[in-house]
């Protein structure tokens, strides 16, 4: 009998590799946008992250007609109301680098104290079958932002998200050790267990 399956939202081939190892005691096979050569890029226009990860979602599993799951995440600063938030990936435009978005985060927070620069990551995660959603989860990764990148492991904001409880950096962790405590990590392990379930109805 042949895998079912289960599409993953994006063409990030990292991303699928982690989700097949979360889903390795069920008998699914994943795959991304990338396998369809037709499937449309989602206008990610939401006012929040998990809007954006529902309508990417939802699109993926319409043009396909597979169960789909798509995230969206971003780093939310307090001293900065919330910024950057949902435009995390589009901050300071998309031709910026991530050292680039990094140096503007920490200029804009040059000279707060160490209590104030309170953050966190937010991963949003949505489920959708035939076009609608079928399931959501949501979790964070509180942090501090460091006075300056350290790290060479990770991607995007990682070299100044600064963890207290391990004196390092995000970017300073193993693989294992960022999806143990990351917000995607988390949120992902939620959204694996929706996703069961509706393997197994």
């Amino acid at each position: 009998m042949s895998k079912r399956q289960v599409l993953l939202a994006t063409r990030n081939a990292g991303k699928v590799r982690e989700l097949a190892r979360l889903l390795a005691d069920q008998s699914v096979e994943v795959v991304s946008l990338a396998d369809f050569a037709n499937a449309p890029e989602t206008v990610e226009d939401g006012d929040t992250l998990a809007a954006n990860a529902a309508k990417k979602a939802r699109e993926a599993s319409r043009g396909t007609g597979l169960l789909a799951l798509a995230d969206d995440s971003g780093l939310e600063v307090d001293f900065l109301a919330g910024a950057p938030g949902v435009h995390s990936n589009r901050f300071m435009g998309r031709k910026t680098t991530d050292a680039e978005r990094n140096a503007e985060i920490l200029r804009l927070l040059a000279g707060v104290t160490a209590e104030r620069r309170t953050c966190r990551f937010r991963c949003a995660v949505a489920l959708a079958r035939d076009g609608q959603l079928v399931g959501a989860a949501e979790d964070t990764c509180e942090g501090r932002l460091a006075e300056a990148p350290r790290g060479e492991n990770g991607f995007g904001y990682d070299p100044i998200f600064y963890l207290p409880d391990r004196d390092c950096t995000v970017a300073e962790l193993s693989a294992d050790e960022k999806n143990a405590v990351s917000h995607r990590g988390k949120a992902m392990r939620r959204a694996v267990a929706l996703l069961r379930d509706l393997l197994n109805e």
